[in-house]
């Protein structure tokens, strides 16, 4: 965590439709302890993030992969995601970027800074207030092939007027 010990650090589980609403979540688990936090998320930033988790390239640059080039054509490199806070059930976060040695804070929707992280390698954290106010524990782990195949079929019903339309749930 070198600098922000009050940070927990955090990795991406999967992404996941919540039944039976079939609303896309991101999933995320602390990386020394239990809990784990999900994210609601709007279906564009959900194929965002799986894609990106299943290493998919696509023909042309999805948004995070422009963003990525952008920021490595600046110079910049994405220190750390973080998770800052929950307000009236919407979850905030920050881009840390390092521009030419100073440090800069960007405000993000958790799911557009999940998305960049996945693509970088960027560690993403909460702050312990988020995971103390939202988290979970989930006691079985749910069967992967099984919610994959879920989130699939969900993707197969997706169409091009879903990514133009608003900015998602978080």
């Amino acid at each position: 965590m070198d600098g922000h010990p009050d940070l927990v650090p955090l990795r991406v589980v999967d992404v996941r439709l919540e039944l039976p609403s079939n609303q896309p979540i991101v999933l995320l688990k602390e990386l020394d302890g239990d809990r784990y936090l999900p994210i609601w998320i709007g279906a564009p930033e959900a194929t965002s993030i799986a894609t990106a988790l299943e290493k998919v390239t696509t023909p042309r640059p999805l948004t995070h992969d422009l963003l990525r080039s952008v920021i490595d054509v600046l110079g910049a490199v994405a220190s750390r995601v973080v998770i800052t806070e929950m307000r009236d059930s919407i979850f905030f976060a920050d881009i840390t970027f390092d521009a030419q040695g100073k440090e800069v804070a960007v405000s993000s929707r958790p799911s557009d800074a999940i998305a960049l992280a996945v693509r970088t390698g960027t560690p993403i954290f909460a702050s312990p207030a988020v995971l103390d106010e939202a988290a979970v524990i989930i006691e079985e782990e749910v069967d992967q092939e099984e919610e994959l195949a879920r989130f699939r079929e969900f993707l197969s019903d997706v169409t091009v007027e879903d990514f133009l339309g608003g900015e998602g749930d978080d």
